[in-house]
């Protein structure tokens, strides 16, 4: 008999995450299915260099060696079915290394490889058509290492269909591993479109792992035993409403604030958040306190999806390595800068000598010194501060130069050098290439192991997307005397990346503040607040569901991700910069 409800864990936010994540959600006793999530954009990167090295490697290794290792038999037993994006570049490999585990634990499982997203094959035929770039515009670049398609849910339920109890992807979007899940257990068509964007949502706030439930909180002192922190669990019903909540026991905080914190990580236009099932409408999502550290969430709406896939390609340009020494004392921030100027000055004169040409780019931060914070900080001495210089060249030889350079500095200028830490690694600098590829040229195809494959019937049509509406016009501030807080003092904030663009969300503390914040943090003033970073257009988009505001910063993060050269390249530090930010509200009366 079908259940009701369904309990879904989400045991992993990336390649490296903890193994207490999948231990505990199996502990519990209370999840279906169990997911993990592991590709970043750099990760796929990394993969395909590594199976270029060794054809049976590509996937995340973890996920066999640790993970399974320590869960796959009590999952089994408990009929847990488990999916995840572990494939990396060969899925096949992943699903292999699966099996010769399952048989040293002494247990039977049956495995489904889900593949059709690397798109290399096609590559030259794109390079005629004259691809370019989602952002930037630039054609596709010689030196491609990997290019995957971001594939959707209907592959998973197809794989849990026919009775996979593991399920093992390449790339596909993060939110899938649970909506193949859902798709499957309630019978979902791929019109219901309301459906769909719930449990893409569901998916969105598990994807990130303990980010779910209270990780990286804006209240981070009200979240307790960081050492045990909870990951979550949607306990999600066939309407498409669904529960988060996480395992007793555990730490971690699950309330309306640390999840809507994650609804709003790293998504543009709320109205129109693009998934290869469905185009999502986050704009009218609500959340409620339905017990302790349990949020109900509902609201989610969509329509049909476009007919293509995202592609995330990566190519290699150059090579990057990023040297660090710490400076004590007085003046330590302008002392830790002079040595970074100096370890360029002489060794692009160095360069000279040996006939290379120049850094094709160089970033100096002084970290201890708030180079994000830029203007809004307060101008005090720093008695500590670490140099971080980070540098390009297309040569390697001339960054092994650098990197030797970096350790004379200790004994050469300024009093107080310590820290080098030995000399920095020189690595090929991998970059971030997006752009679109009709879903009709992708055929996705699954896999049992021991069986015939099948290809998967994917909807190739579709609509163009309508434009979105903006946040509506601010409100004018209210009358009478006002004095200036924080930001922080009205508002939780989170930021993520996506490319050079950062997201920065912000949810009212009280839903009677929100006014306050649609007058005061117009676009334009977030934008000015923003500006010794953000180079390029700011757009602020409406959550009223949840009493929040999304501000989509574009040209934000120097590049972003691989191309970046910042100690904050993913924009982890964005939201926090802006909580700086003063507003002005009415003065108490006495």
């Amino acid at each position: 008999m079908r259940k009701d409800t369904i309990s879904i864990g989400g045991a992993s936010g990336f390649w490296g995450d903890s193994v207490t994540g999948p231990l505990q959600l199996v502990a519990s006793g209370r999840i279906d299915f169990l997911v993990f999530d592991y590709l970043a954009e750099l990760t796929m990167s990394l993969l395909a260099s590594a199976r270029m090295k060794n054809p049976e490697l590509g996937y995340a290794t973890d996920f066999v060696s640790v993970a399974m290792r320590a869960v796959l038999k009590d999952a089994l037993a408990q009929n847990i079915r488990i999916i995840a994006n572990a494939g990396g570049v060969n899925p096949r490999g992943c699903a292999a290394a699966l099996q010769a585990l399952a048989a040293d634990l002494g247990v039977s499982v049956r495995i489904a490889v889900v593949e059709g997203d690397d798109v290399t094959p096609l590559l030259p035929a794109l390079r005629d058509e004259g691809v370019r770039e989602l952002q930037s515009g630039r054609p596709l670049p010689d030196k491609v290492v990997s290019a995957n398609a971001y594939l959707g849910a209907l592959p998973i339920k197809a794989a849990l269909d026919a009775g996979a109890q593991v399920v093992i992807t390449g790339r596909c979007v993060d939110s899938a591993v649970a909506l193949g899940a859902l798709m499957h257990h309630f019978g979902w068509a791929i019109d219901d479109y309301d459906r769909l964007a719930a449990g893409s949502l569901a998916g969105h706030i598990l994807e990130c792992g303990c980010q779910g439930a209270g990780g990286l909180h804006t209240d981070w002192e009200a979240v307790p035993d960081w050492a045990h922190s909870g990951y979550p669990i949607a306990e999600c019903r066939a309407d498409g409403s669904f529960i988060v909540t996480k395992p007793d026991g555990t730490g971690g905080l699950v309330t309306p604030a640390t999840v809507g914190e994650q609804l709003l990580y790293e998504i543009g236009d709320p109205a129109r958040y693009v998934l290869p099932d469905v185009v999502c409408d986050f704009t009218h999502v609500t959340m409620a306190q339905a017990g302790e550290h349990r949020v109900e969430v509902r609201g989610a709406r969509g329509r049909a999806p476009t007919p293509d896939y995202k592609v995330s390609a990566t190519y290699a340009d150059g090579y990057r390595a990023t040297g660090q020494l710490t400076v004590v004392g007085i003046d330590a921030d302008r002392k830790a800068r002079r040595t970074a100027e100096a370890i360029l000055e002489r060794t692009r004169g160095l360069f000279r000598q040996l006939g290379l040409p120049d850094y094709s780019a160089t970033h100096i931060e002084t970290l201890g010194s708030a180079y994000l914070f830029g203007p809004h900080q307060p101008d005090a001495p720093r008695f500590e501060s670490v140099m971080w210089l980070a540098v390009t060249h297309p040569n390697k030889q001339a960054l092994e130069l650098f990197a030797r350079e970096i350790a004379p500095a200790g004994t050469s200028w300024a009093p107080g050098t310590t820290g080098a830490g030995g000399r920095p690694s020189v690595v090929p600098a991998i970059k971030q290439y997006a752009f679109l590829i009709d879903k009709a040229r992708v055929q996705p195809r699954v896999t049992l192991l021991g069986e015939e494959g099948f290809d998967i019937a994917v909807p190739t049509g579709g609509a163009a997307l309508e434009a979105s509406a903006v946040a509506p016009a601010s409100a004018a501030l209210p009358p009478g005397p006002t004095r200036d807080v924080p930001l922080i003092e009205l508002a939780y904030a989170r930021s993520g990346d996506k490319g050079d663009t950062s997201n920065i969300g912000v949810i009212a503390r009280r839903p009677e503040d929100l006014p306050l914040l649609r007058a005061q943090l117009t676009a334009e003033a977030v934008a000015a607040y923003l500006a010794h970073v953000v180079k390029g257009r700011v757009t602020r988009y409406d959550l009223p569901g949840i009493h929040a505001l999304n501000f989509v910063c574009e040209q934000a993060l120097g590049g972003g991700g691989m191309a970046s050269l910042r100690n904050d390249p993913l924009g982890k530090g964005m939201a926090q910069v802006l909580l700086t930010m003063p507003v002005r509200v009415p003065v108490d009366p006495i």
